[in-house]
């Protein structure tokens, strides 16, 4: 093959594996009908999942998902992706900006659904094969970097409260959903419990739903595909909230809000 082979097939054409519009008939997914089976059959993010993964889950697996979805996306200006959707209305850039904008912001290695998501599965997917080797918890958070005296592990801590209140819907929808806990969530649980006797740390939204989606065959690249929009509904809500409003009516500041603590006045020389 000459060094242009690869590149001359491809032009003027688009090839894809993943789907296919036949105007006025029908559209291909993955080798599914749209017309004539998903939307007949599946929900929105069965759709989702099988576009982002290649996938088509059972829709009580979609369901677990949406529900995590729902724990990502709270309808609190005062989280970060959300002040930036907030501010955006403020200023009049339009919804679709404020969310594009907002999902910007989540993507983020230490808060939001896609990279923390990821990190965590690639966290639980090394500890779990060490711990089968018969490496100790001591062993596997050793290997973590550590702040303050305390293993700084994705999934497994939060910056204000550690009780996480989503867990208790996870797990009693998990359960109302007939989806058996795997070996992932069973060694995540094991895990936390180590990690809230020696450090007070424990599992939170983030590491349940890591573990269970490794229990259900995802990759943690799938993973970060699926999420990739998770935080939409409540930027949505909060670009809703400011819609309207006066200019400047998002978190205004006066002049003597401001601290000035740089060097003192000086004459300029001559």
């Amino acid at each position: 093959m000459n060094n242009f082979e690869y590149w001359d097939k491809r032009n003027g054409t688009i090839y894809s594996t993943v789907g296919h519009w036949q105007g006025g008939v029908d559209v291909n997914i993955q080798s599914y009908s749209l017309v004539g089976d998903l939307m007949r059959n599946c929900s929105f993010m069965q759709l989702h999942i099988l576009n982002a993964t290649g996938r088509l889950v059972e829709k009580n697996i979609a369901d677990w998902i949406e529900i995590n979805f729902m724990g990502l996306s709270y309808p609190d200006s005062r989280i970060w992706c959300n002040q930036v959707s907030a501010y955006s209305a403020d200023t009049s850039t339009s919804v679709v900006g404020a969310a594009s904008a907002a999902i910007l912001a989540a993507d983020s290695r230490a808060y939001g659904g896609g990279q923390t998501t990821q990190t965590c599965m690639n966290f639980l997917k090394k500890s779990y094969n060490s711990f089968n080797t018969v490496q100790s918890f001591e062993d596997i958070t050793s290997t973590a970097p550590f702040k303050n005296n305390k293993p700084m592990i994705v999934g497994f801590a939060r910056p204000i409260d550690r009780d996480d209140e989503r867990l208790a819907p996870y797990e009693e929808n998990q359960l109302k959903l007939n989806i058996p806990k795997g070996e992932y969530l069973k060694f995540a649980y094991q895990l936390s419990d180590y990690l809230l006797q020696h450090f007070n740390l424990s599992i939170n939204s983030g590491g349940y739903a890591s573990a269970f989606l490794l229990d259900q065959g995802f990759s943690p690249e799938d993973s970060y595909k699926i999420k990739a929009f998770s935080v939409i509904s409540g930027a949505i809500a909060c670009y809703r909230n400011l819609e309207g409003q006066p200019p400047n009516s998002f978190l205004p500041l006066k002049c003597t809000d401001i601290k000035y603590t740089g060097p003192k006045i000086r004459k300029v020389p001559d």
